[in-house]
């Protein structure tokens, strides 16, 4: 039986309006919707259709605050087995080397997995960097970027796609896999696999049940802070050229103007 670990996000909706809090400078989540990241759907997706090509089971990691039991859900719904959540208010503001510490802590609870799968980066942070540190952290090897994968016994496959062209890759399992939006178009779950989700087991974690210090994770440890932020000055209304026959002359006087050209 292969055991497939799926790690996922629940981000602001990208058509909600985002900001930062006042505070810290922080992503404020509160002030926008919430939804289970797209590129995590694709990835329960491929996990759910090497799971039904043999015998399998999906398990889904998410770290977060309780809402995040929402994006669990939908995860569960589209028919993965189980999921641990790690909730813990000292995670908040975490850089990606303390999220990716508490992400590998978490796939460690998971016995005997086979393959761990993520999306290539998340809607919100955009770093892309998270999957690479957790498969150093678990010292597995990385097939990242991949728009195929294909898993033979003991064996994945999987094709990378870049700007100057794919590339074949392959690992002995267990190994770690992120996915690009072009793996696959994921499932809308059932009104039975909602009803099913209700059912399904989800453990929810601390820090300190993963055997991790506050002092390691958290906005005071992080690497980076933002220490100042502000909104979008709003737009302004452009500059209107009437052309008496010299309107080509009053734009390029304009662009020089602005040291455009």
């Amino acid at each position: 039986m292969t055991k497939i670990v799926v790690l996922v996000k629940q981000v602001p909706d990208t058509y909600s309006e985002r900001k930062l809090a006042e505070g810290d400078h922080t992503l404020d989540r509160e002030s926008a919707d919430a939804v289970l990241d797209e590129i995590n759907e694709r990835a329960v997706e491929e996990a759910l259709k090497i799971k039904e090509a043999g015998e399998g089971e999906v398990t889904v990691v998410s770290v977060g605050p309780d809402r995040v039991t929402d994006a669990i859900r939908k995860a569960l719904s589209m028919g993965a087995d189980k999921a641990i959540h790690v909730s813990d208010e000292a995670i908040k503001g975490s850089d990606l080397i303390a999220t990716a510490k508490v992400l590998a802590a978490a796939i460690g609870k998971v016995e005997s997995y086979d393959l761990v799968i993520t999306g290539n980066e998340a809607s919100d942070g955009r770093g892309g960097a998270v999957p690479a540190v957790v498969a150093e952290l678990l010292g597995l090897p990385q097939l990242t970027h991949l728009r195929e994968v294909t898993v033979e016994g003991g064996t994945i496959k999987g094709v990378r796609e870049t700007e100057d062209g794919r590339a074949t890759l392959e690992a002995n399992l267990p190994a770690l896999i992120s996915v690009t939006e072009k793996i696959n178009e994921p499932r809308y779950p059932s009104f039975k696999g909602i009803m099913a989700a209700k059912k399904k087991p989800v453990e929810t974690l601390t820090i300190a049940d993963l055997g991790i210090d506050a002092g390691e994770v958290g906005l005071a440890n992080a690497s980076s802070t933002v220490i100042e932020a502000a909104p979008k000055p709003p737009r302004e209304a452009g500059q209107r050229v009437e052309d008496d026959g010299d309107g080509g002359v009053k734009i390029v006087e304009y662009l020089v103007g602005q040291k455009l050209v």
